[in-house]
């Protein structure tokens, strides 16, 4: 069993002992800690609240519920919605704040508190590290009879959210119409099955073949959009009769793409191609990414004109920076696209929109439009290390004997040889160092990751 509180929620396995898992009693303690962080900070007692397919969601949503009443907090319910979906609904219900219960790409047995401030956007570190001090010394008052909290419903989000995508100057809604696309989707039953379909009708998409469209949070495969869980579509598209497959995680804030043969578009050029698509539409501009995604996301920026900036792991670090910048797209390697012009958080859904924008005004089919970027090759890998190693110095020692490459050190250390790179990151949880390498081949990128973790092996050895 695990509880895991961090930057991005509260989140853990269901079940077990309070404290060691996701339990009522976790769930209870920091849905109030939340719900007095927001009214403290606020002075706004309504809160709306959303929840993904999965099994614990309609227990870990009344829990939720019933504490934020008993704090004298409104509460609107989407019921089941996405991500993108709650967070455009806080600012658009004028609320104080939002909760999304969804573990995202983790396995059925999790689930999470994901919460976001006023404007719709994951809180800060600082707010979050409030809101946990809050939780850990349970300090909230709940409210007497005559001041609970209300509750309500609203169903109408999904068509809100979908309009708003429709109404974007870069959305080509007839251009799309025209190319008449057979699409393959897998939502993964959870709630990309009732929205995904809405969206692509709307857009005028021609055929639509569902797999695991029922939202039934009972994932028929590993829920995170990587390759090797994505047999079933690669297979459905290995026939020939699609155009695309569009895949999305439960909580529809990751967006893969499948190419017409079955082969993988690449999560890392979900992003790239998007922006791409806005840059070209633009004229040019600002991107932001995470430490740790593709430099073909540079590429492109600068070949358009533009100027890219890398912003440390996490979707709140990534906002931050576009903000700085003034980026007109951003996102993370993962799939998670962000696009200001509708909200400031990962969408799928406008990832949708704007993917078909470009493949139907290309001309060009899904492997010859990923060939046109630049074919880079990630390695992902990590080291584990014992308890007593000082995981902060060897960053540091590492960022000293590279200290002739370019070095970044906003989030772990980013050394750059050329169009190289190596990202090395300490685990919030875990004495584990992650290790990504980025080339033009795998092979490379491989011999540069084992390269780093001889160097890290050396450095330890000579200490002990």
């Amino acid at each position: 069993m695990a509880l895991i509180k961090s930057i991005s929620g509260i989140r853990g396995t269901i079940g077990g002992a309070a404290g060691e898992g996701l339990t009522p009693i976790d769930i209870v303690k920091y849905a109030a800690a939340f719900g007095t962080w927001v009214l403290e900070k606020t002075q706004n007692n309504t809160i709306v609240i959303g929840r993904d397919a999965r099994i614990s969601g309609e227990m870990v949503s009344k829990l939720v519920e019933g504490t934020l009443r008993g704090l004298g907090i409104d509460v609107i319910d989407l019921g089941l919605s996405t991500t993108p979906t709650v967070e455009i609904a806080v600012p658009a219900k004028k609320a104080g704040g939002g909760i999304i219960l969804t573990a995202s790409h983790n396995p059925k047995q999790w689930n999470a508190l994901k919460l976001l401030n006023d404007k719709g956007e994951f809180i800060s570190d600082e707010e979050g590290q409030a809101v946990l001090a809050l939780g850990d010394n349970e300090a909230f008052n709940f409210a007497p009879v005559n001041k609970l909290g209300q509750y309500s419903t609203d169903n109408t989000f999904f068509k809100k959210h979908i309009k708003a995508i429709l109404a974007l100057p870069l959305v080509d809604v007839e251009a799309i119409k025209a190319k008449k696309f057979r699409v393959v989707i897998d939502c993964v039953n959870s709630t990309g099955g009732i929205v995904v379909p809405m969206l692509l009708e709307a857009l005028g998409v021609e055929k639509v073949e569902k797999l695991f469209c029922e939202p039934t949070g009972d994932f028929a495969h590993n829920p995170e959009p990587l390759p090797e869980n994505l047999r079933d579509i690669a297979r459905v598209l290995e026939k020939g009769s699609f155009d695309l497959g569009i895949v999305v995680d439960p909580d529809v804030d990751r967006l893969a793409l499948v190419n017409e043969d079955g082969s993988m578009f690449g999560e890392e050029y979900t992003l790239v191609a998007v922006a791409d698509y806005v840059l070209q539409q633009n004229g040019g501009g600002n991107t932001v990414s995470n430490l740790s995604s593709t430099r073909a996301l540079r590429d492109v920026t600068e070949k358009a004109g533009g100027s890219y900036s890398a912003a440390a792991v996490g979707e709140v670090n990534v906002v931050t920076k576009m903000k700085e910048t003034n980026a007109i797209i951003g996102g993370e390697g993962n799939g998670g696209i962000i696009y200001p012009e509708l909200h400031y958080g990962r969408d799928s859904l406008v990832g949708i929109a704007l993917f078909l924008s470009h493949l139907a005004k290309s001309n060009l089919t899904m492997t010859r439009l990923r060939a046109s970027y630049p074919g880079y090759f990630i390695s992902k890998n990590k080291i584990e290390l014992t308890p007593e190693i000082d995981t902060d110095q060897v960053l540091v020692q590492m960022q000293q004997r590279y200290a002739k490459q370019p070095v970044n050190t906003i989030d772990g250390v980013k050394i750059e040889f050329d169009k190289e790179w190596v990202h090395l990151r300490k685990s919030n949880t875990e004495p584990i160092i992650r290790i990504y390498a980025e080339s033009d081949s795998n092979a490379t990128a491989d011999h540069l990751a084992n390269k780093i973790i001889a160097d890290i092996k050396e450095i330890i050895s000579l200490k002990s």
